[in-house]
């Protein structure tokens, strides 16, 4: 067994940051490129602009890590001041590769949630990259809609959800002006905006590609 001189950095420590670095990196190029530049979510640009969204990298392996660091992100937002996190996305490179897998997951979230008795106040909802919707082929452009670098968990504030209700009245609109705004844009066009995985552990290289 190698040893690290005495104050240095173990080099599997140093990876693991460059890993987490980059999956950041990822998520953010996604948010602005994608979600913010496309208009996805009318709701981001304010929280990514005042820096109220909080990133972290899960280095789980399967659901019981990612369970953990599940709850571990609940009772920190759930905690925190809404001033200074409004929000967490936990990305999951190194686990959930299928969407089925991840789709099953989000149950167990779920249950977490009111197990917590945080129902009312957080709610999870998800990206994927292999994200599907029913009844559409894996490479339909609209699936884009819900996919990210990542596996991803994305915690959020009822109080939030229901301020940007008020904001955006016509809210339950946004999902078909994007699935319209996609189709326009194609499969190429949403490839050209390079927001797919760089990080060399992540599972699922069909990335945010469509």
């Amino acid at each position: 067994m190698s040893e690290s001189p005495a104050g240095a950095v173990p080099p599997a420590a140093n990876a693991c940051a460059s890993v987490h670095q980059t999956v950041i990196e990822d998520m953010v190029r996604w948010l602005e490129r994608a979600v913010i530049g496309l208009n996805l979510c009318p709701f981001a640009k304010a929280v990514h602009v005042k820096e109220q969204i909080h990133y972290v990298v899960s280095d789980a392996t399967d659901a019981r890590g990612l369970i953990e660091d599940l709850q571990r992100e609940l009772e920190a937002l759930a905690e925190a001041s809404p001033e200074r996190r409004d929000t967490t996305l936990l990305m999951a490179p190194g686990c959930m590769e299928d969407f089925l897998d991840f789709n099953d997951f989000l149950g167990l979230a779920d249950d977490l949630v009111e197990a917590m008795d945080l129902g009312g106040i957080l709610q999870v909802a998800s990206f994927h990259p292999r994200f599907q919707f029913a009844d559409t082929a894996v490479d339909d452009v609209g699936n884009a809609t819900n996919r990210a670098p990542y596996p991803t968990l994305h915690l959020l504030r009822e109080e939030s959800i229901d301020r940007a209700v008020e904001a955006f009245p016509e809210a339950e609109a946004i999902f078909e002006k994007n699935i319209e705004m996609l189709e326009a844009l194609g499969a190429e066009g949403w490839a050209a905006l390079d927001v797919g995985p760089r990080c060399p552990v992540a599972h699922g290289a069909a990335g945010g590609g469509a």
